[in-house]
């Protein structure tokens, strides 16, 4: 937090130097752009960067160089920073102070499990709705993927200060559940004895059989003598309420839960559908051809209409899905909804931002995160994912394979927008070549140091931070003070990515301060000193593990 509230003082620093420049005309008066801080990727450039020289170039009609030397002349450095310095084309660069870094980790550790929380949201309420699967089958890895993203943002919104609910929609209505219901009387049917075979677009997997086979033993054959759509009907029910079951059970063996389950069915029930259909009509988005019923999506910038009723009287999974955002954003007044789709929803975005606006709210209060595909592979031998086949990996089997914990940050370490590849050998690997193991080592490890200081009675509580000096002191300092900017930014994003990346960098950091930096030593004021650093990269190392929905293991 200290390190958001200094970039915001030099920013304001800057702002003021400016001015004082064009008040004494070294500077032309021209307004000023947006000032950023930006972290210098060289270290030895600084700890903060400012390219607002580069900005000011061309209203000013003077070099960049120029520009931030007549800045320069003007800048009052606040008490945190040691120096500043100025370098081609144009950057400001500031560097702290090594007493005020060191200092920092006493406000890690007074702060706790809680360093690094922060107040941005006051208390929005926002909704994540994710993975929402049709529950027509077991979850497959690629879903594993959404489960993961969704849980850990929505960890790191709670973290930043918002109000956060967690929601899984059960899309229980509609052509796939039609043909759920089929594929699985059939499989009934067989269980019993009959000839029949299932139908050519239904559900092929070995799955619907082990459903199938539970239905007969708990049920017999008593839905052989309803009539068929009746059997059919009922069967499905049964089998969908097994099948979320089966889902929540996979999702809880990564670490995901969800606040609410909402059903699609409830949209239809509670008229909510049709309230939704009445608005769009009542404000002239609505219109008759070809028998059917459209949403004139062009008239608020889209490239052609859509379909919300089809001629045979069947609403539209488009319809559906502005209904249910009707539900969100005008009954239960979230202020954001944070929606995470499949690959193949892509398409779906611009429409859904149009029906947003047709509804009366700000298309920016929907964001909209796309997860792309797996590669699943053990080494160079790629596997295949089919829901209909039997041919299925589901997330349950690679859980049972890999650790949760791995599964997790393998899921989380590309953008959401990249199409990732998921080996399986690399993940089972207990060797610094897996990054999950070479980063909760690095927690088992300080657990260890702990543990030592403990046996030898040594207190480190009055321990004086002071003495932390050397060049691996103060780049792991550096590197835990950047937890608060990580979440900020993930917050903003919306690309939790970046959360095993920096997991992984404190990681390697502390390996190299542990290998330089004798920890216990004979020197009791600097190992009391290096105790607390140890303990302050304990919390902000474990912080980042959590919030990935991982663990923080003790021991390895």
């Amino acid at each position: 937090m200290e390190l958001i509230m200094l970039k915001e003082k030099l920013v304001i620093c800057l702002q003021q130097a400016v001015i004082k420049a064009q008040q004494e005309d070294s500077l032309v008066a021209v307004a000023l752009p947006e000032i950023a801080m930006e972290r210098p990727q060289n270290p030895e450039h600084g700890d903060f960067a400012s390219v607002l020289p580069l900005k000011l170039a061309r209203t000013m009609k003077m070099s960049p160089l120029a520009i931030a030397e007549k800045i320069a002349k003007h800048i009052s450095l606040p008490p945190e920073i040691d120096s500043f310095s100025i370098a081609p084309p144009g950057f400001i660069n500031f560097t702290l102070r090594d007493d005020w870094l060191a200092k920092q980790i006493e406000s890690i550790l007074t702060a706790g499990e809680s360093y690094g929380d922060l107040a941005l949201g006051k208390g929005s309420h926002i909704q994540l709705e994710f993975v929402s699967v049709n529950p027509t089958g077991p979850l497959h890895v690629g879903h594993g993927r959404g489960a993961v993203l969704g849980s850990t943002l929505a960890n790191v919104f709670t973290a930043a200060g918002y109000s956060v609910e967690k929601e899984y929609l059960l899309n229980n209505v509609g052509h796939q559940i039609d043909v759920f219901n089929r594929s699985l009387y059939a499989r009934y049917q067989q269980c019993l004895g009959k000839e029949i075979s299932v139908p050519t677009d239904g559900y092929q997997g070995n799955y619907m059989i082990d459903l199938a086979k539970e239905i007969v033993d708990k049920e017999g054959d008593r839905f052989l003598a309803l009539p068929v759509e009746e059997a059919a009907s009922e069967l499905g029910e049964i089998g969908l309420n097994k099948m979320v079951e089966e889902i929540k059970q996979d999702l809880k063996l990564i670490n995901v839960e969800f606040d609410t389950w909402f059903s699609e069915k409830s949209l239809y029930h509670n008229k909510q559908y049709h309230q939704t259909m009445e608005l769009l009509q009542r404000e002239g988005y609505v219109t008759r051809k070809d028998n059917a019923v459209w949403f004139e999506s062009s008239a608020l910038g889209e490239d052609k209409d859509n379909v919300l009723v089809r001629s045979d009287g069947s609403p539209t999974y488009f319809a559906s899905d502005i209904a249910y955002h009707y539900n969100k954003f005008v009954e239960r007044k979230f202020d954001t909804v944070i929606d995470i789709w499949g690959a193949d929803h892509q398409g779906h975005v611009p429409r859904m931002k149009a029906a947003i606006k047709a509804l009366g709210k700000n298309p920016e209060q929907l964001k909209i995160i796309i997860c792309q595909l797996i590669t699943l592979s053990r080494g160079k031998e790629i596997i295949r994912i089919s829901k209909r086949s039997g041919d299925i990996v589901t997330l349950r089997e690679l859980v049972h394979e890999v650790r949760p914990d791995v599964c997790r940050f393998f899921f989380l370490s590309r953008s959401a927008d990249s199409q990732m590849d998921f080996d399986i050998e690399l993940a089972k690997k207990q060797s610094a070549d897996n990054p999950v193991y070479y980063i909760q080592y690095a927690h088992a490890r300080i657990a260890s140091i702990l543990r030592l200081a403990k046996q030898r009675e040594i207190d480190y509580i009055q321990g004086d931070v002071s003495l932390l000096t050397t060049g691996p002191e103060l780049t792991l300092i550096r590197r835990l003070l950047l937890l608060p900017e990580i979440i900020e930014g993930v917050v903003n994003t919306l690309e939790p990515h970046h959360l095993p990346y920096y997991a992984q960098d404190i990681a390697t950091v502390f390996h190299s301060f542990y290998k330089q930096c004798r920890v216990v030593s004979k020197d009791e004021a600097l190992t009391k000193a290096r105790l607390k650093l140890v303990r302050a990269t304990q919390i902000v190392l474990a912080k980042a593990l959590h919030l990935m929905g991982m663990t923080a293991p003790e021991s390895m």
